[in-house]
């Protein structure tokens, strides 16, 4: 049975974004943020969502720019401080011990000790309520090697990110692999194939009764 709980913003699950900007004075800055995700594969794009009081906010529409950094669980404690802490009055790259590198392709910093970074051009801004939609082309992606798989594309075993449960405001670990995508689903796809084959063998039968000569 299952209990109404209204209009609440719950998803599982919910990722950990550090937004990396530059203001108008040229400082890099840092946002965590969670309201966000992939939105295209063609051009591959990427969406966060912010409030306009956010230094952020003015910074992604002065630069057309911004990155989007993945940490791992090793800078859960960094990450939850860009969270909780405002670029206008703190360093957060000097704060956290971090170091700030101009990305290749935008303007915007990311990262360095974060695993996996993703240059953004912002492309549209959608109005939606107290948030902001940014939605940016991923203009390139960059990955420690120490995280690449023998296929070259990053493990996320190896790249060890972790979750935002938004509304307990915990952070947790990803789970075991359960299974493999496109694949475990198959077994549906043919129990599908023989119900309709039977459906259609049936309707054969039916139509051959059908259209046999009457006996007189």
């Amino acid at each position: 049975m299952k209990k109404s709980l209204g209009p609440k913003a719950i998803v599982y699950p919910t990722p950990v974004f550090v937004i990396g900007s530059y203001d108008n004075f040229g400082k890099p800055n840092l946002m965590t943020a969670s309201w966000g995700g992939i939105c295209c594969s063609h051009p591959p794009s990427i969406t966060v969502s912010l409030r306009k009081n956010r230094l952020t906010y003015s910074s992604i529409l002065e630069r057309k720019a911004f990155t989007v950094n993945i940490p791992s669980e090793i800078h859960v404690n960094e990450s939850d401080f860009f969270g909780i802490t405002s670029g206008k009055e703190t360093d957060k790259f000097a704060a956290a011990k971090l170091t700030p590198i101009k990305a290749q392709h935008v303007d915007a910093p990311f990262v360095k000790e974060f695993p996996l970074v993703l240059e953004c051009r912002l492309t549209q801004t959608v109005e939606i309520g107290v948030h902001t939609q940014f939605i940016g082309e991923i203009i390139d992606t960059k990955a420690e090697t120490s995280v690449l798989n023998e296929k070259g594309i990053p493990d996320i075993k190896k790249v060890r990110p972790f979750l935002f449960a938004p509304e307990g405001r915990g952070y947790y670990s990803i789970g075991r692999f359960i299974g493999l995508a496109f694949s475990i689903g198959k077994r549906f796809m043919c129990w599908l194939f023989n119900h309709v084959f039977l459906n259609l063998n049936s309707l054969f039968i039916v139509i051959g009764m059908l259209t046999l000569p009457l006996q007189t």
